[in-house]
């Protein structure tokens, strides 16, 4: 068993002042793997003096210094690559080749691309006679979620560290052990004390007492709606700028003349990647009434091809969310195309639940509005162009998105429209370097590239004389 029982402060790891430790559970085998301890209060503010002591010195360190040692750190994380994706399979669920390549992949590319903006971004500017200064906005205060808990701690603290600031990271209880293990990689690396500081713990305590900390200049956090919404409410308190990546419901729009089976395949990959626990999923397939037959048969293909190459969900309170969304689509009068209640094996002791289509879904239902995160499709359908853009736009959601048609300008008209952060045409591909964010209640700001990075700076505009 993996155990750790330090926090991470001040390029420390140190005693926590609790004696509570969390166990972490593997859930394809229901087994305890690790162990972390529980913070509190008093540990995130030893995280954070720490945190705040180390922001002068490296807020005035050069790009070199910055660019020299996230390099160190990227080659460290590629070399430990596959212990990375273990840890991840093992705290959360997913296939090892799963998090090999998206979980532990994608954060290498991450840091590669903000070591690359680092190298050509200009921090002043003129504009007439001000000179127009970015400088790093301070204390950092990272939480991350337990569906993507490597990734999401690279795309918040990689920036922030690029920026110039020094970040407090808050682990997921339930998937921490490859965030302990990045932590000891940030030691390998060189970066200097108090950079990077790590407090596991509860949200309520733990998550809450940053948002609140006065010490505290920002907070990034991705996780449900409802606690992104709690941590706003805390952190206004004190009036620190506020990064949310929040829920989904993503929609993924079939116009007529669409290649269907390209369009149906990869909408069912989307919203099944990682068991159906991204906030991005394409979980709502939008199609002309007079194709629903087609696609119906289309999506239970592609369902029953994936089923058996899926993790399993995260937890088993996990399970039952999944189980109770798909109860509420029966009891909704959906029809189900595929899956259902249970698990493939036939019985329900497994963390692993049935690839699901329902049909016949309108857009009053629950399961069309509310994220149920996992590997659950519904299909709504549509008359009009207008009717689709309605349909598309009519949840509190606006993460993400796909549009699939005839050509690439009518689908670019019709993503115009979308009320979203991103959207995919006609199967284009994922951009490292785009900004990753929501409208409505999927959050405030962005995440990735040179906009992502601009979230952790201040601006200041230094008027000259003439």
């Amino acid at each position: 068993m993996i155990t750790y029982e330090n926090i991470y402060a001040a390029g420390t790891w140190v005693p926590p002042v609790g004696a509570g430790t969390v166990d972490v559970v593997d859930p394809q085998t229901g087994e305890t793997v690790g162990r972390i301890p529980r913070g509190t209060v008093e540990d995130v503010n030893t995280a954070v003096a720490a945190a705040k002591s180390a922001f002068p010195s490296w807020a005035g360190s050069s790009t070199s210094e910055r660019i020299e040692v996230l390099e160190r750190l990227m080659h460290l994380v590629r070399k430990n690559e596959n212990e990375l994706a273990h840890l991840v399979s093992i705290e959360m669920g997913a296939p090892h080749d799963l998090a090999l390549s998206e979980h532990v992949g994608t954060p290498i590319e991450v840091i590669e691309n903000i070591i690359d903006l680092l190298a050509t971004e200009k921090a002043e500017e003129k504009i007439g006679n001000s000179l127009i200064v970015r400088e790093p906005i301070g204390v950092v205060a990272a939480i991350t979620p337990w569906n993507y808990p490597l990734y999401q701690l690279v795309a918040k603290a990689i920036p922030a560290i690029a920026a110039g600031c020094t970040v407090v990271v808050k682990p997921p209880e339930l998937a921490p052990l490859s965030t302990f293990r990045f932590t000891e990689l940030v030691a390998e690396s060189g970066l200097p004390d108090g950079v990077f500081n790590l407090v596991p713990g509860q949200g309520a305590i733990v998550g809450e007492a940053l948002a609140n900390h006065p010490d505290v200049d920002m907070v990034s956090f991705t996780g449900s709606t409802r606690a992104g919404s709690r941590v706003a409410a805390v952190a206004a308190r004190t009036i620190k700028r506020v990064a949310l990546e929040l829920g989904g419901k993503s929609a993924s729009v079939i116009l007529t003349g669409a290649d269907l089976p390209q369009a149906v395949g990869a909408t069912v990959e989307n919203c099944m990647a990682n068991t159906g626990q991204s906030c991005s999923a394409w979980t709502r397939l939008i199609v002309p009434r007079d194709m629903v037959a087609t696609v119906e048969r289309l999506a239970a293909d592609g369902a029953s091809r994936i089923e058996g190459t899926l993790g399993p969900v995260a937890s088993r309170s996990q399970y039952e969310q999944v189980q109770q969304y798909i109860q509420l689509g029966l009891d909704e009068n959906a029809r189900l195309v595929s899956g259902g209640l249970g698990n493939p094996g036939g019985g329900g002791d497994s963390n692993h639940p049935r690839v699901t289509v329902f049909s016949d879904v309108t857009q009053g239902m629950r399961i069309a509005q509310e994220e149920i995160f996992g590997p659950v499709l519904v299909i709504q359908s549509y008359e009009t162009v207008e009717e689709a853009a309605e349909i598309a736009n009519g949840t509190p959601y606006g993460l993400h998105g796909a549009v699939w048609a005839a050509t690439d300008e009518e689908g670019l008209a019709f993503a115009r429209r979308l009320r979203t952060g991103q959207v995919d045409i006609n199967g284009g591909d994922f951009n490292i370097a785009a900004p990753f964010g929501g409208y409505k209640q999927s959050g405030i700001g962005r995440e990735l590239g040179r906009i992502g990075l601009e979230e952790f700076y201040e601006t200041k505009a230094i008027q000259l004389p003439k």
